[in-house]
């Protein structure tokens, strides 16, 4: 079987999917799963396109710099028995900054790897995990190309005046902007989009990518003009444990009154904060709402809350709203968060069907709702199989 391997790597997982190119290129992966624990008690699990199960423990070297390699290597060796007729005709990386260079898939090459090790400062909890692995390929099987698709990229349509924060030019120079992320997500739920609402798909369109991480992004003719993640992933919407928007003030308060240092500051920011802050229960927002608990209610409550009213601020920046969209592992399944957005929204002409709202369907809005609202399974990986076979067909 002839496949692309498509390869998500963080700091303690490494995501993995098996996508089969003949006679085309598969829209399911015929395997997928991670290696979880990384750093700890790694374990390998994974689910094949008929539904069986594989779970094994990982054994890795205690050597950091080596882990990634580790668990590729352990990751090869397991594909190459679960299926030995496999030939990996390529690996694609979601890779979560290309910075002001990269506006689209690229070929990777040592070249182009110390321009993304540039790109470090900027998202410093993400990119060096992304790098690492993409070396850890090219060390156990250097004959494969590989490809990087970049989170960042989708939103690189975004005006000047879009991206820009209001600091001194000095700073905005050395590359301080809004980027944007989650943007593999935004790119294929776009290109789905015309299937199923139709022509407004080409009007002001809003897409809530709902998840541990959370962001929105208000589309034009299908590409992005704005979105609600500045220049980290903290920025933006409440999430499962970072905080979204916050006055600027407030961490400098934290510094000069609590003696906070970045260390500090950034594990609250994206380790603390959240839906798991607010509650003092859980991240999981299947835990709160099934939760009765007031402290679940209240971060639930302003999770919506502010889903809504940057609603208002999108809507504003793509100049009206058709159609109204949710995707992410919160925007598919929380039929609860759906309806309350809605409801905050009704003075946008949004309305809901609560039963097919129930049910998750793929529309959602109501016969008399001025909005189209849907909701599309984002599918990154195949995003980024799809792009790593079109870049190294030119």
């Amino acid at each position: 079987m002839k496949a692309v391997l498509v390869i998500n790597a963080g700091s303690s997982s490494l995501k993995f999917a098996l996508f089969p190119v003949e006679p085309a290129l598969a829209e399911s992966p015929a395997l997928s799963g991670q290696i979880e624990g990384i750093g700890a008690t790694p374990l390998l699990s994974a689910r094949d396109a008929g539904g069986d199960r594989y779970q094994e423990p990982v054994l890795i070297s205690g050597c950091q710099t080596e882990q990634h390699r580790d668990a590729l290597n352990h990751l090869f060796r397991w594909l190459s028995t679960h299926n030995p007729a496999l030939d990996i005709v390529a690996a694609g990386h979601r890779i979560v900054h290309g910075g002001e260079l990269y506006s689209a898939p690229v070929v990777l090459n040592e070249f182009v790897l110390r321009d993304l090790e540039s790109f470090i400062p900027l998202a410093p909890l993400h990119q060096p995990h992304n790098l690492r692995a993409i070396r850890a390929v090219t060390a156990l099987i250097p004959e494969i190309p590989q490809v990087g698709c970049f989170d960042t990229a989708f939103h690189r349509t975004q005006s000047a005046l879009a991206q820009a924060f209001a600091l001194p030019r000095a700073i905005s120079a050395e590359g301080v902007k809004r980027y944007g992320f989650h943007g593999l997500s935004y790119d294929y739920v776009a290109h789905q989009l015309p299937d199923i609402i139709g022509e407004r798909a080409n009007g002001a369109v809003l897409i809530a990518h709902l998840g541990n991480g959370a962001s929105m992004c208000a589309l034009r003719e299908g590409k992005s003009v704005a979105t609600t993640m500045g220049f980290t992933t903290a920025d933006g919407l409440m999430m499962g444990t970072r905080t979204g928007s916050l006055d600027p003030g407030v961490l400098l308060y934290l510094m000069e009154q609590k003696g906070m240092d970045a260390k500090t500051l950034t594990n609250l920011l994206y380790k603390e904060s959240g839906l798991l802050g607010v509650s003092g229960i859980s991240q999981d927002m299947r835990t709160l709402l099934a939760s009765d608990s007031a402290h679940a209610r209240e971060a639930v409550d302003l999770f919506c809350y502010r889903i809504a009213r940057e609603i208002g601020s999108l809507a504003a920046a793509a100049g009206g709203l058709d159609a109204l969209v949710f995707t992410g592992g919160i925007g598919e399944h929380a039929a609860p968060v759906r309806e309350r957005v809605a409801q905050l929204s009704a003075w946008l002409g949004v309305a809901i069907d609560p039963e097919a709202n129930g049910v998750h369907a793929l529309r959602v809005d109501a016969p008399d709702s001025r909005v189209a609202v849907a909701v599309v399974p984002t599918n990154e990986e195949g995003m980024i199989a799809r792009y790593t076979l079109e870049r190294l067909a030119h």
